[in-house]
Order: structure tokens, then C-alpha cells, then sequence
């Protein structure tokens, strides 16, 4: 990379310098106001008294966005490896409405354009670049994603045993008309949400729903358990801000010299 393009990569990718800090901080800030706009533009009574200046704002910070979406393809060593990652999809997404709004005029386009505009909400989840403690979550849940996942499926497979059974116990009344409505009751049941639409009459349904909902606090308990081991096991790791110029990886050790993803000297 040449020598502007080391200074951007710097100050846009890393934040262990002076300059990068000041941008991440200022980026922050206009996040922050572009969702607060979003939010300010769907109460009628604002959106009627503040149209243009809203609507001035929202094109200042989509250029602002935009500038920022192109900087990031112009500096990387592999643009494809930034537009196809999960934070480019959303830097593309905080700006395409605004865009597209233009080419979808008239009274046809209008619901559109609104759902257009609340795609923009997305933008929260720029946040999350800029806070480490954010990166540390989210490396924690991609670690126990196997877990999780053998998790959900032995829940999947446990709201199917129980909505049968209590299909059965019920002989199709109270509401548990089907397998597919006593399955709907097992997941409210275990959720401990209980909306109470649907409810056991009999005694033996009133026995297996109690034994459900204490079944409910334990399954409850094993997903913060598998997420909180990762989180441990991330927060005792002592890792830089350096991000890989050609593959976007940001979970290196301080003293990395090269990615430990794909290899790539790092800056």
C-alpha cells in the first residue's frame, strides 16, 4: 500500500493511534444521530415540522456513510473480503435506502420507500465495530456456535415430544387442537413466557405442565453457561486492534506479526 493509503488504513481500520481514535469516536457519534433521526422521522407530528431539516441531515449523514463505505474498498488489499463481510453488508445497507429512494418515486413506491428508510435502523449495528467489549461478545458466541446449535436442536427436538404428549393427554380440547398448537404451548412453557391462550384443564395435563415449567429454568441456564465459559475465555486473552489489511481478522495477540487467519504480514 502506498503511503496515503497506510495513513487511512491506520486511522480508518486500527485503533491504537491518536487519529483512529478520534475517527472511531466521530464515527460513533454520527451512528448515534443517524438513529436517532430514523427514530425522530417515523412520529408524524416531527417528520411534519422538521422535513427538510431532516431530510438534509439524513443526506449528510448518508454522504458521510458513503465516503466511509468507499474508503474502506479503496484501502483494503482484498475489497471482496470487506464487501462480503458481515460489517460491509451492514455499511452498505446504512446508505442503499437513501439511494434507492430517489428511483422509487410516486404514490405506488410509497410503502417501499418506507421500508426502505427503516432498513437504516441497521446502522445500530455499526456500533458494534467500535466497541471492544462488543468484539469480545460476539467472538464468544461465534466460538460456542456448535454448542449452541446441538443445544437448540435437542430444545427443538424436546418442544416436539412434549407438545405431542400434551396433544394426547388433552384428547384435543382446551385448546390444543393439534400437534402443531401443543408444540406452540411447549416453547411458551419452557420460555416461562406463558401467555396463557392455551392451558391444561385436567389433572394429569396440570401435572405435566408443572413438570415442564421446571424443566423451562433449567434449559434457560445452559445457553448463558456455554456463553459465558467463552466469555472467559476471551476476556484472559491480552489481543491488539491490529486488523488484517487482507482478510479484515482483528482477534491477534499483541505481538502478532502476521494474521492468524490467512497468514498476511500484518501493519
Amino acid at each position: 500500500m502506498g503511503t496515503t493509503k497506510d495513513r487511512l488504513y491506520e486511522i480508518i481500520f486500527e485503533a491504537d493511534t491518536k487519529a483512529g481514535k478520534i475517527f472511531d469516536v466521530s464515527l460513533l457519534v454520527v451512528i448515534l444521530l443517524s438513529i436517532l433521526l430514523v427514530v425522530l422521522e417515523s412520529v408524524p407530528s416531527i417528520e411534519r415540522d422538521y422535513h427538510y431539516f431532516l431530510k438534509i441531515s439524513e443526506w449528510l449523514i448518508t454522504g458521510i456513510f458513503s465516503l466511509e463505505y468507499i474508503f474502506r474498498i479503496w484501502i483494503i488489499q482484498k475489497p471482496k473480503s470487506y464487501i462480503f463481510s458481515f460489517y460491509g453488508i451492514i455499511d452498505l445497507l446504512s446508505v442503499l435506502p437513501t439511494y434507492l429512494g430517489l428511483f422509487l418515486a410516486g404514490s405506488h413506491g410509497f410503502m417501499v420507500i418506507r421500508a426502505l428508510r427503516l432498513l437504516r435502523i441497521f446502522r445500530i449495528l455499526k456500533l458494534n465495530r467500535y466497541v471492544k467489549e462488543g468484539a469480545i461478545i460476539v467472538r464468544a458466541l461465534r466460538q460456542s456456535r456448535i454448542k449452541i446449535s446441538v443445544f437448540l436442536f435437542a430444545v427443538l427436538t424436546l418442544v416436539i415430544i412434549i407438545g405431542t404428549i400434551m396433544y394426547l393427554i388433552e384428547g384435543g380440547e382446551n385448546g390444543f387442537t393439534s400437534i402443531p398448537r401443543g408444540i406452540y404451548w411447549a416453547v411458551v412453557t419452557l420460555t416461562t413466557v406463558g401467555y396463557g391462550d392455551i392451558s391444561p384443564t385436567t389433572s394429569l395435563g396440570q401435572f405435566f405442565a408443572s413438570f415442564v415449567m421446571i424443566i423451562g429454568y433449567a434449559i434457560i441456564a445452559v445457553p448463558t453457561g456455554i456463553v459465558t465459559a467463552e466469555l472467559t475465555k476471551q476476556s484472559t486473552k491480552t489481543t491488539s486492534t491490529q486488523v488484517c489489511p487482507y482478510c479484515l481478522a482483528d482477534d491477534h495477540v499483541e505481538e502478532a506479526l502476521f494474521c492468524n487467519k490467512c497468514g498476511k504480514k500484518l501493519n
